[in-house]
């Protein structure tokens, strides 16, 4: 029987929570459905205190519904119950789970309960949450006098479905108050824009709109403030109180709130921001929520932006005198009737707007035309900043440029006022993320406020200083990181549209591509003046091979010094130069082209003490320095401007190499030199230093050679005549045999000392020509010089056959066969030859002479003929002699000219290559590189040494002449 009982008890439960849940579904009062709930609780459950309450989430507080009691007393639980932190019914309402108390009456966070708890023997209790998906609605208490709190699976699990389905009521019937009492904003605004449509002035549509607001969300006061941007200031445009109010009135300067008083209020309106104040919340900074009040003298405030292409023109403000709730309509009524006058804003001004696009593309037009003109870059940017200041109606337009050297940024243009200065410092370069704000803007970035905006911070103290107060800033380019920057000021705190911004920008990107072809215009140039230089200097080093004298040396390094002043475009260029071992520099002048630079040529400017050229020895590469930093004593030979530059650098070409002179420039102090200037001046000081070198070596190498090609001939030449006396004295010896009478005995003698004085001749040449020619002086007579010189050809002659004949020596002179064994017969004896007699080194003539007279008879055809000229040259000078010693002595005595005429052939060629101003390539194969042809030009450069001359050509009807100019002795030697 127990069995079947049971099942019945069972059936019974599920049937009341069925009828009960059914109620509760089908019931729309709370009252009711709270009542229904704790009718079932009290039959279905043994608690002697059962308690509901519904939770306020706006107010967190705990409004009771009612319940059960011992005493039947239930005034108490329907009190409000305000919940405090700690509080047991609010961790139930913030954690939203079930929670038990084991005893009521020693519970101290449930200071009222426990007191409950003790009147009616209270203890166990369960504190359960009625709550709808995520949401608390309210609290269900169980209070039985049993100690302990737990419930068995089965009436827990009834217990939840019935919270569970009286949460679910609860909340849909809140969802209905709400949508009830919710005010629809959307045939609001419809109706408000279709009143806004039939109205043509703007006012008028303010009016509209204010009085629409004012309706739907019953402030004290609704409000349209509109925005200037000349003074950064809002005035009262509208307002529900005041139909109409003038911008220039003195109820709106009385009204007038200006951007600094505002602050965060309007940094949050220019992002689109709705501004909500009310009882004791805020969208804002608490410190600056209780300014904003004080100052419109409101406790509510909602506000909207009326916006259009990004441009704050104003907002729309619903003002409250008491604390108040914004809700959610509110706000999305504000919002869109900003949105709603934002439109019809702009077509009041609608034809003004169409005529400033047009200029503005006109304007831009005009830049871009700058790209292709030919005008300078001055000029051209002058005509673009008059136009953009006044279309943004700002004080200075300043173009800027980073400088890697000094790593800041320079102005290179820039335009003001009249009453106003350029400014002239520098400005430092830009933090990380200034620059990374420049360079993914798209327009140009607004610092309205430069005393109070964070960016650009290390500008803040130069730009405030010189008056500006707020600014545009462009990059010019945004594909490369050191592009020119566009600034654009003014002097009072003001915004501009973002129309003027991106205008600017537009511009800014066209002037980008103005500096940079400027720029490349400039490197073009300069690498056109470095290769004009270049093609100078090497034009230069190919006629320094032809170069002879020091004054052609002299003009050639000007020439070089001029090209290297004008790689900098400096008036003054000069070379102090010095040879080896020398202790003071001499002055060479290149380029001296401005009145205030100078030098003092004669200055005797010692080496080891001159500063400037220690400073320029002490340094690998180039030195600048400014003209206060040098010394008075360079101050004596250097005139320079005071502010003034100064560029040195040594003529080093290697450390091992003796340094030879320095290069130095001078400049004024505002001209800036390039890096690659700079490069390509220390490049062609370079080239002139190895051109100096190689000069100089060049110069050493030819002087060498020529001397040991001179001593080779001349020792040669005398140890054949040497060979050829003594094997002759020899075979004479011979041909005596032992001296048997006097007159034999008196030959053998007379060729003995002819071999003494052969012996000692070469003792001579041995001691004082061992590395380089001696240069003797004495006389003989032409006609003695002449009869030597035929003896050494005599067997020459009768080989070729050849007739010589010697004319001028007083007498006509018979003709020599080579059948006459004796020449002396031809030569003429008498005084008046005899004194006719030459001066100088007789040995070296003697032996130019005969290296003629053997060239002569090689050329000449088989039984041709060879004649000598001899001429007297009265007051004649020898031609471009070299050294000084036997020149001198020469210079104002008369000449022998001596010429040797023949049949022969001789290659044009090496005519042209003997004529002395003839320009000779070292380096290319030539005729003068082997004998004979050298050793004629031995003997050229000999009788040059000697005094003398000594020149070959060819007659008209093809005679080969040798003419030889010998110095005479005077008739007082």
């Amino acid at each position: 029987m127990g069995q079947p009982q049971k099942s019945i008890a069972a059936e019974q439960q599920i049937l009341s929570l069925g009828r009960v849940l059914q109620s509760l579904r089908e019931e729309d009062d709370v009252d009711v459905l709270i009542e229904t709930t704790i009718s079932y609780l009290k039959e279905q459950f043994d608690y002697k205190l059962i308690w509901i309450a519904l939770y306020d989430r706006l107010n967190h507080i705990l409004f009771g519904k009612g319940g059960i009691t011992p005493d039947h007393d239930t005034s108490f639980l329907r009190q409000r119950v305000v919940l405090s932190p700690g509080d047991l019914l609010e961790q139930v309402v913030i954690e939203q789970h079930p929670l038990g108390v084991a005893d009521l009456q020693t519970e101290i966070r449930a200071a009222e309960w426990r007191k409950i708890a003790e009147k009616f023997h209270i203890q166990g209790t369960i504190i359960l949450p009625i709550r709808y998906k995520d949401r608390c609605l309210g609290l269900l208490l169980l209070g039985s006098e049993r100690w302990g709190y737990l419930l068995t699976g089965e009436a827990k699990a009834r217990l939840m479905m019935v919270l569970g389905e009286l949460g679910a009521v609860l909340y849909q019937n809140e969802m209905d108050l709400q949508h009830k009492q919710t005010k629809r904003t959307d045939e609001p605004l419809l109706e408000l824009l279709e009143n806004l449509r039939t109205l043509t002035n703007l006012n008028q549509r303010l009016e509209t709109a204010v009085q629409a607001t004012h309706k739907f969300v019953s402030p004290n006061r609704t409000n349209v403030y509109w925005f200037e941007r000349e003074g950064r200031y809002f005035w009262c445009r509208m307002s529900n109180q005041l139909v109409k109010i003038d911008s220039y009135s003195s109820t709106q300067q009385a009204a007038g709130m200006t951007v600094q008083e505002l602050s965060d209020f309007y940094y949050a309106l220019t992002v689109n921001q709705i501004v909500s104040i009310g009882d004791a919340r805020s969208s804002l900074k608490s410190h600056f929520t209780a300014k904003l009040l004080q100052r419109l003298k409101v406790r509510s405030l909602l506000a909207a932006p009326i916006i259009w292409q990004k441009n704050l023109l104003g907002f729309l403000a619903v003002e409250s005198n008491e604390p108040r709730i914004w809700t959610e309509t509110d706000k999305n009524f504000v919002q869109g009737a900003a949105g709603l006058i934002s439109l019809v804003a702009t077509t009041e001004s609608m034809e003004s707007t169409i005529k400033q696009i047009q200029e503005d593309a006109q304007l831009t037009g005009q830049v871009a035309q700058g790209i292709y003109s030919e005008h300078d870059l001055q000029e051209t940017l002058h005509s673009c900043a008059k136009k953009v200041l006044a279309r943004l109606a700002a004080t200075r337009f300043l173009l800027l440029q980073y400088d890697p050297e000094q790593n800041n940024y320079q102005f290179i243009y820039q335009s003001q006022p009249h009453n106003r200065r350029p400014l002239t410092f520098a400005l430092n370069t830009l933090k990380e993320l200034d620059g990374q704000l420049l360079q993914h803007s798209t327009q140009a970035v607004e610092i309205e406020n430069l005393d109070e905006d964070l960016r650009f911070f290390n500008w803040r103290p130069f730009l405030i200083e010189s008056g500006v107060r707020s600014l545009l800033i462009c990059k010019c380019s945004n594909g490369h990181i050191t592009a020119p920057l566009l600034v654009i000021a003014h002097e009072t705190h003001r915004s501009w549209t973002t129309l003027e911004k991106e205008l600017l920008w537009a511009v800014s990107q066209q002037i980008g591509v103005i500096v940079r072809q400027w720029q490349l215009h400039n490197r073009t140039t300069q690498q056109q003046k470095s290769s004009q230089a270049f093609e100078q200097c090497l034009r230069i080093l190919t006629q320094s091979q032809n170069s002879k004298t020091e004054v052609e040396k002299n003009h050639l390094e000007r020439t070089a010094l001029e090209q290297i002043a004008s790689i900098l475009a400096c008036p003054l260029v000069v070379l102090l130069s010095w040879s080896s071992g020398e202790s003071r520099a001499e002055i060479i002048p290149g380029v001296i082209d401005n009145s205030q630079f100078g030098i003092f040529s004669d200055a005797s400017i010692p080496i080891q003490v001159e500063a400037l050229i220690q400073w320029a020895l002490a340094t690998e590469s180039y030195l600048t320095l400014k003209v206060d930093n040098l010394p008075p004593e360079t101050r004596k030979w250097l005139s320079v401007p005071d502010k003034g530059q100064i560029f040195v650098m040594a003529l080093r070409t290697n450390t091992v190499y003796e340094t030879t002179g320095v290069v130095l420039l001078a400049d004024y102090q505002e001209r800036r030199w390039s890096e690659q200037s700079l490069s390509t001046t220390a490049t062609l000081i370079s080239q002139l230093a190895w051109w100096r070198r190689e000069k100089q070596i060049t110069r050493l190498l030819e002087s060498t050679t020529e001397e040991l090609r001179q001593l080779n001939w001349y020792k040669h030449r005398r140890l054949e005549e040497i060979q050829r006396i003594t094997a002759l004295s020899l075979k004479q010896i011979h041909d005596l045999g032992i001296p048997a009478n006097e007159l034999t005995q008196m030959r053998y003698q007379l060729l003995l000392r002819q071999l003494d004085h052969t012996a000692a001749s070469m003792s001579g040449m041995l001691k004082l020509e061992h590395w380089q020619l001696h240069i003797s002086w004495e006389t003989m007579p032409i006609a003695s010089l002449l009869k030597r010189s035929l003896e050494r050809i005599e067997n020459l002659l009768k080989q070729q056959k050849l007739w010589i004949g010697v004319h001028g020596l007083g007498q006509q002179i018979e003709d020599q066969s080579p059948k006459n064994s004796s020449l002396t017969r031809g030569i003429p004896t008498s005084s008046a030859q005899s004194a006719m007699a030459i001066t100088g080194d007789i040995v070296k003539i003697e032996l130019v002479i005969h290296e003629l007279l053997v060239t002569a008879c090689n050329r000449s055809q088989t039984g041709g003929r060879i004649d000598i000229w001899c001429r007297r040259l009265d007051g004649s000078k020898p031609s471009d002699a070299k050294h000084s010693s036997a020149s001198e002595g020469a210079n104002h005595q008369t000449s022998l000219e001596l010429s040797i005429t023949y049949n022969g052939a001789i290659e044009s060629q090496l005519l042209t290559e003997l004529h002395d101003n003839t320009p000779k390539d070292v380096l290319a194969p030539s005729n003068l590189d082997q004998p004979p042809a050298l050793h004629l030009l031995i003997c050229q450069n000999l009788m040059q040494e000697l005094g003398g001359e000594l020149n070959f050509y060819q007659l008209p009807d093809n005679r080969v002449v040798s003419r030889l100019l010998l110095p005479l002795v005077g008739h007082d030697s």
